[in-house]
């Protein structure tokens, strides 16, 4: 089984309260420029929905990392990119057909969503959406397209 992040576009209202929550538990402040997740929508307010990692079973990014940053965990199957090992090429940048490997303005940097494995079974991202647009799934590898749950 993996572990994804999946938002309903349904609940969505673009309030950007998931891109908030998720830059205060990643870097310490409200900054949706250090969020891991990405909320989009129309110029009008029509629509709104976050695009999430989709913690692909056949990850580009981590296919393409030429010096392993990035890696699989065992057992939630999540995608995880170590900033310790990453030297910064920009390589995954490029591969992750949704964008979601994304450069932190800050140390310039890649960054990904790793489903905050320090903070447990709660998601900061999750836990303060007013509508439920957000929930964590578990499917098994090998059973989704790429990218879709």
């Amino acid at each position: 089984m993996r572990e994804m992040l999946v938002a309903n576009f349904d609940r969505c209202t673009g309030c950007r309260t998931c891109e908030l929550a998720c830059s205060f538990q990643k870097e310490g402040g409200y900054n949706p420029a250090f969020a891991r997740l990405k909320v989009v929508s129309t110029e009008d307010g029509l629509w709104s929905d976050v695009v999430v990692c989709a913690q692909c079973d056949n990850a580009a990014c981590l296919r393409t990392c030429p010096h392993k940053a990035i890696t699989r965990e065992a057992a939630t199957g999540v995608v995880a990119l170590d900033q310790e090992v990453c030297k910064a090429c920009g390589i995954c940048l490029k591969y992750c057909h949704r964008r979601m490997v994304r450069l932190n303005p800050g140390q310039r940097k890649p960054v990904k969503c790793d489903l905050c494995p320090e903070v447990g079974d709660t998601r900061p991202c999750v836990e303060p959406c007013p509508t439920d647009a957000l929930f964590v799934v578990s499917v098994p590898v090998g059973s989704a397209q790429e990218g879709q749950p």
